[in-house]
């Protein structure tokens, strides 16, 4: 059964309903595109930069372009604020879309700081989705706020000045379902475990990992991601800035559904381009099927405690 097509809006959300099919719907091959840029203080270039990066991949036949965490702005608790805005009057959601159009392709646009509508003293750190029409389809409010404090090393607390979403995102598109979550987020597998199991052929996360989590952790959380769901997973990272406050550690990845990696690059600005193929989902879990073989009368699973709504947000079932 083909899952219906999502329908976002920034006014309202619609009462929620659970989904119980939990395999893969019919979907084709595409070709994912990762931009890794370098942003920085000037936010008109920064959007300038990803407009030009995203037809250039299109050019290359790129189907699903992905663009990283923070991309229109400085990447920093002290930042956001500053650069925050609402989507409904957002230069940024406009290029986003107005780029997806133009480029005839699905496109998650990184994360921008996002202000709330209704509480102006809210922020949020934002994926939007569009579809090849330009259309806004979807949104993630970043669920799990990175606050680490590691001696010596690094001190970021994100919940000193952002708020934290309250629902998952899965994307219907033609080439299948898409989950959705950004940087932190990786670090939690339920997310991963919920798409899966809700029919997502693939996991993307922007993501800004820094030099200190990066060198241990980024390709791992990827790896263990997709491997343990059998499905894809990418993550796309800001290119390295030694210059600024939080140096990002690059490396924008795509690992296949057996924990391969099979796109990646070093720290500098580039796209990394990968071929993702459903049937290679499809075939691992036919020939390792945990699927069937999982004792849920012994462990709970997880995907049966989230409901889905019509625009793809799944929250915690009353």
């Amino acid at each position: 059964m083909l899952f219906s097509t999502l329908r976002h809006s920034l006014l309202r959300r619609p009462q929620t309903r659970f989904m119980t099919q939990s395999v893969l719907a019919p979907a084709s091959k595409f070709k994912l595109a990762l931009i890794q840029l370098k942003g920085s203080p000037d936010k008109q270039a920064n959007l300038a930069k990803a407009r030009a990066q995203v037809l250039q991949a299109a050019n290359q036949g790129a189907n699903v372009v992905v663009l990283p965490e923070c991309f229109n702005s400085p990447y920093g608790t002290n930042f956001f604020p500053e650069y925050a805005e609402v989507l409904k009057t957002s230069p940024s959601v406009d290029m986003l879309s107005g780029v997806a159009k133009e480029a005839g392709v699905y496109l998650f646009g990184g994360s921008i700081p996002e202000r709330d509508e209704s509480d102006k003293d809210k922020l949020y750190n934002t994926l939007t989705v569009y579809d090849p029409s330009g259309k806004m389809i979807a949104t993630h409010r970043k669920v799990h706020l990175f606050d680490i404090d590691v001696p010596g090393k690094i001190r970021f607390i994100e919940s000193e000045t952002l708020s934290a979403g309250d629902s998952l995102t899965l994307v219907d598109t033609k080439y299948g379902r898409i989950g959705a979550g950004i940087c932190y987020d990786i670090r939690f597998p339920e997310m991963a475990m919920v798409a899966a199991r809700k029919g997502c052929v693939a996991m993307l996360y922007p993501g800004a990992f820094n030099m200190t989590t990066g060198p241990m952790h980024w390709e791992l959380l990827q790896r263990a991601r997709a491997m343990d769901n059998q499905m894809y997973v990418a993550a796309c990272s800001p290119a390295r800035d030694g210059s600024a406050s939080y140096v990002a550690w690059g490396h924008s990845t795509v690992v296949d559904p057996k924990g391969a990696v099979i796109a990646t690059c070093d720290e500098k600005e580039t796209i990394v381009y990968a071929d993702i193929d459903p049937e290679e989902v499809q075939s691992i879990r036919r020939n390792i099927p945990l699927y069937s073989q999982r004792r849920f009368d012994i462990y709970g699973d997880v995907a049966k405690t989230v409901v889905v709504d019509e625009n793809g947000n799944g929250v915690k079932k009353q």
